[in-house]
């Protein structure tokens, strides 16, 4: 039911947030979005600062927002809160992709879904852990967005195979001098460093080694939330959602309207498509950063 729901999965409890588009119809086959949180997060958070029941109401999907369960680093009481380091275990892993399929099947059960819509979106630590669930769940998953994510850099785990081509964001917050006005997009917790440009030009290699489509965005906040401004009357996130929605399943393996299209203008400026394709951003404006380490 819509707001927060209990459900037991591989015999644990586990808790999301379903935000379902207010007024829906019989007739209404919606997309479903999951929304997967940051380091410092939370359901409700991502809730509150995505500004999700606006975004389902205009846009028509529902979106899936997972609590998560936590995920220490091994030998350490550093909590990713979402697995996706490379001391995670198998069954870890597969615990939380159960989690995924559980959720969707409860879904599915209760709403008439577009089943051939279904999106991951992660933001930092969710996207890393977006990463890694778009290669073990490729033939289920339409696209996916990783917002602060990536692979192999450090401690993450690298982009192994995915069963089918997943049209993709990809979108960081810098590269460090002497591009992007010198910021990085990097994070360090219990002397951990994460270094998501690093991470996320690893996803893009491994991504565009199988033949993915994909979107890079790239601006100069560093590792702060992205700096998005909201279309005309839509809500702030507006563009992802509508890149989730334009890349359905049923698109020809490694395609997307896009390619003959080009962006809509509802993107940034500061995205292209492929590697090294984008404009970064520059110049201020940057939305406030935080320190996800203790919150």
């Amino acid at each position: 039911m819509p707001g927060t729901n209990t459900l037991t999965s591989t015999g644990h409890s586990r808790q999301l947030i379903l935000v379902v588009p207010a007024g829906l119809t019989s007739e209404e086959r919606p997309p479903v979005l999951f929304l997967w949180h940051w380091l410092g997060g939370s359901a409700s958070k991502f809730l509150e600062r995505g500004d999700i029941q606006t975004a389902a109401d205009q846009q028509r999907f529902i979106a899936v927002i997972p609590e998560s369960k936590g995920a220490n680093v091994f030998g350490t009481s550093f909590d990713t809160r979402w697995p996706f380091d490379i001391t995670q275990s198998s069954s870890r892993m597969n615990e939380e992709f159960a989690f995924f399929d559980d959720m969707l099947a409860c879904v599915e059960a209760q709403f008439a879904i577009n089943a051939h819509c279904v999106s991951s979106i992660g933001v930092s630590a969710g996207a890393l852990f977006t990463d890694q669930l778009a290669q073990a769940r490729s033939t289920t998953l339409a696209n996916f967005v990783s917002l602060s994510g990536g692979v192999s850099a450090n401690i993450i785990k690298p982009w192994g195979h995915a069963a089918r081509k997943l049209p993709a964001v990809v979108l960081w917050g810098g590269d460090g001098p002497p591009a992007q006005d010198g910021v990085k997009d990097i994070l360090g917790c219990v002397g951990i460093g994460m270094d998501f440009s690093v991470a996320s030009k690893s996803l893009e290699q491994g991504l565009a080694g199988d033949g993915h489509f994909f979107v890079e965005c790239k601006h100069n906040c560093g590792h702060v939330e992205p700096p998005l401004e909201a279309p005309l009357g839509e809500s702030k996130y507006a563009s992802i959602w509508e890149f989730a929605m334009d890349h359905p399943f049923w698109l020809p393996a490694g395609t997307s309207p896009y390619q003959s299209e080009g962006l809509p203008t509802t993107l940034p400026a500061w995205c292209g498509i492929g590697a090294n394709s984008c404009t970064p951003r520059s110049g201020g404006g940057c939305p406030d950063g935080e320190n996800p380490c203790t919150n």
